[in-house]
């Protein structure tokens, strides 16, 4: 309909210079005709060069605090020495940013480089990206657009960081962990003697004390000696740890909107959950998808679960990737979370062997055939409840 009306005004434009040339004043007419012609043909043959001339980059910092506000900067070349007309920039962003996709527009007259800045909302917390959607060659007067021939620059990827709640250790979650621990390690230390030869002793091998281990490693004799405390390395006990298995998934056919919103609930609750186990002097083990496939790391430092969340912000998630879970050494209990919990999840709890306690955290309070412990975070009293 519009392309309609602009054609009706420019057949319009076309009778009136007809009529005033051939009928009024014809020198007059034939000056205005070269101007309303000559203008266009020069804008159009610039605008249409310029397909193959333009080339765009967009970048931003790695890190963004939810409810903070993203620099973005573009920066537009041209190659050659013809001015570009009118260079219109299209750009796009995922849904854990606000929705904006605006169009920008600028001239590469004498210029080889123009930069410009814009700003974007984080809203929720997640892996995100920014993009030039689309890039276009304008004629000066409006007219005409041709979509540039040169190749638009990746996406560029964004870790919103959210708000991770202080999840209380009075649930009923924490304490099973903390049980299953316990448990194991009153086993573990009336097996100690089988774990050393009869040329070893155990707690040969020390390091300096790191806020968040158990106390129940430290060597105080050795402690008073150097009078710092130091940790024994080599103790039995240390090899049988909670596993928690991190499953960020989304199908393909999902609501993105709506799925980034659990997510970041998911994100919230597993993070909480390691920095509460690992502030009480209990270390685990975690699995979770890298960009290269599943990664299993050890946590036993207070600051760790922070570095760790900026790895899984980092990592964009994959439709229908589910995680793999491949357990190494004893595990006393396994706590797995996922955003869907179908049966297509159920092979990952059962791979894991010897866990005395499974359980899994959903992101929310839901409906689900439950095949074993459904918990989610509730965020009135940041505590794990069962569904």
């Amino acid at each position: 309909m519009k392309k309609f009306g602009t054609f009706i005004s420019i057949a319009a434009i076309a009778f009136l210079l007809y009529i005033f040339t051939f009928y009024i004043e014809g020198e007059m007419g034939i000056v205005l005709i070269a101007f309303l012609i000559i203008p266009p043909v020069i804008s159009f043959l610039l605008a249409f060069g310029a397909r193959k001339r333009i080339t765009v980059s967009i970048s931003s910092e790695a890190y963004v605090k939810k409810g903070s506000e993203l620099e973005v900067t573009v920066t537009v070349e041209k190659s050659g020495k013809l001015p570009i007309a009118v260079a219109e920039i299209c750009t796009a962003s995922s849904e854990v940013f606000e929705k904006q996709n605006k169009k920008y527009r600028l001239s590469l007259l004498t210029e080889r480089k123009s930069v410009f800045t814009y700003k974007i909302k984080a809203l929720t917390g997640g892996n995100g990206e920014i993009s030039v959607k689309n890039l276009y060659s304008c004629d000066f007067l409006g007219f005409i657009r041709f979509k540039v021939r040169t190749d638009l620059p990746e996406p560029v990827s964004v870790g919103v960081i959210p708000e991770i709640p202080d999840v209380k250790t009075s649930s009923q979650l924490f304490r099973q962990v903390a049980d299953s621990v316990l448990t194991s390690d009153d086993d573990d230390e009336n097996d100690t003697e089988l774990m050393y030869s009869s040329n070893s002793m155990p707690g040969y091998e020390h390091r300096e004390y790191i806020q968040g281990d158990p106390l129940k490693r430290i060597n105080w004799k050795l402690s008073s000696k150097k009078r710092k405390l130091m940790v024994r390395l080599d103790e039995a006990v240390s090899m049988v740890r909670p596993l928690v298995v991190f499953d960020l998934y989304r199908s393909s056919g999902a609501d993105a909107e709506k799925a980034v919103l659990k997510e970041e609930k998911l994100i919230c609750a597993v993070i909480g959950l390691l920095k509460s186990l690992v502030k009480h002097g209990i270390s685990c083990n975690f699995i979770y998808n890298s960009a290269e496939g599943a990664v299993m790391e050890s946590i036993d430092n207070i600051d760790y679960p922070d570095v760790l969340l900026l790895k899984i912000l980092a990592v964009k998630v994959m439709p229908d990737r589910r995680i793999e879970a491949e357990t190494q050494g004893s595990v006393c209990s396994c706590i797995a979370a996922t955003t869907v919990p179908d049966g297509s999840f159920s092979g990952i709890l059962k791979s894991v062997e010897g866990a005395s306690e499974k359980s899994i955290i959903i992101p929310e309070r839901a409906e689900y055939k439950a095949f074993s412990e459904l918990w989610y975070l509730d965020e009135t009293d940041n505590m794990f409840k069962l569904v």
